[in-house]
């Protein structure tokens, strides 16, 4: 074991937990890993060392604090990924270890294992080694930014490179999205996106308004969080507003198709009708990215007008 490797896994929050008596005496310390939130914890006072839990074996009722005191619902990680039942705590070790040989902090783990339990049964060599890979030699991320990438978009590690991540890389790049640093540190969740099943779908809904594909594609160019709203609860609603309501036109739509980042309920209605009140003709963009102050200067200056 390299030793980067060795000491994250001498270092990893489980490694030390073997039975209550097992406790490091330091434990008081703060930098302590079990000590932290929720690591205050006793061992012997935790529920599943009561009686009505006497059935359950050691190593299973150790696998769980470990999750636990990583912060982790075990609960919910166990439901939401059954073969968690039999995974081994050297196998989260193992994991463990690896995520931080690559650079993921200790005080990360507890959201990222919360948000995708099924890392904690992977594969360290078919399924994490491969993502590792593919964020470095086709996003072209620095080892160093490994962290940063993976904060943003947990489910990067729990995707296959194969079936997933690359063919919506080819997909996004074949649609002009070139800045891959962009591509990695703010719209990772886009790789993570079925190809067919939401990009595709999504981008055709914006044709399905009246536009041409080429002014669709630059719509999700200019805002590509547009790959990652509803339809049904996003777009829609918000559409049938500006057409309806608003009697916007498509061309404002296509210059500012931020529009749909905004609430419909906090921030495109009651600025809308603020502004007709007021008797105010403001530009889209205008409309909804001013702050409050100045929204109420520009009702103030032009009421009326």
């Amino acid at each position: 074991m390299p030793s980067t490797a060795a000491t994250a896994y001498h270092s990893s929050p489980c490694f030390s937990l073997q039975s209550p008596s097992s406790l490091p005496s330091n434990s008081h310390q703060p930098n302590n890993p079990l000590t932290s939130k929720p690591k205050n914890v006793l061992l012997h006072k935790h529920p599943l060392y009561t009686p009505a839990h006497s059935n359950l074996s050691l190593q299973f009722k150790e696998k769980i604090l470990c999750l636990e005191i990583m912060g982790v619902d075990s609960g919910k990680a166990l439901s939401l990924n059954p073969s968690l039942h039999t995974a081994t705590l050297h196998s989260i070790h193992s994991i463990i270890s690896f995520l931080q040989s690559k650079g993921i902090h200790q005080k990360d783990l507890g959201r990222i294992f919360g948000m995708c339990p099924k890392l904690l049964t992977s594969n360290i060599r078919t399924d994490l080694i491969p993502v590792f890979n593919f964020l470095s030699q086709d996003l072209k991320v620095p080892d160093q930014s490994f962290r940063r990438v993976i904060n943003k978009c947990p489910r990067l590690l729990v995707s296959s490179v194969r079936d997933q991540l690359k063919p919506a890389l080819i997909f996004l790049q074949r649609l002009g999205f070139q800045d891959l640093e962009a591509l990695a540190h703010q719209d990772p969740v886009l790789l993570v996106s079925s190809v067919e099943k939401t990009l595709i779908p999504k981008l055709e809904y914006l044709v399905s308004l009246g536009m041409s594909r080429a002014d669709a594609v630059g719509m999700v160019l200019r805002c590509p969080g547009l790959f990652t709203f509803s339809v049904e609860n996003n777009f829609k609603p918000k559409f049938e507003y500006f057409v309806g309501e608003m009697e916007g036109n498509l061309e404002e739509l296509k210059e500012f198709p931020q529009y749909f980042a905004f609430s419909l309920e906090k921030r495109i209605k009651p600025r809308h009708m603020e502004a007709v009140q007021n008797g105010v003709k403001v530009p889209l963009a205008l409309m909804l990215k001013s702050t409050d102050e100045e929204f109420r200067e520009l009702m103030t200056r032009n009421r009326g007008g």
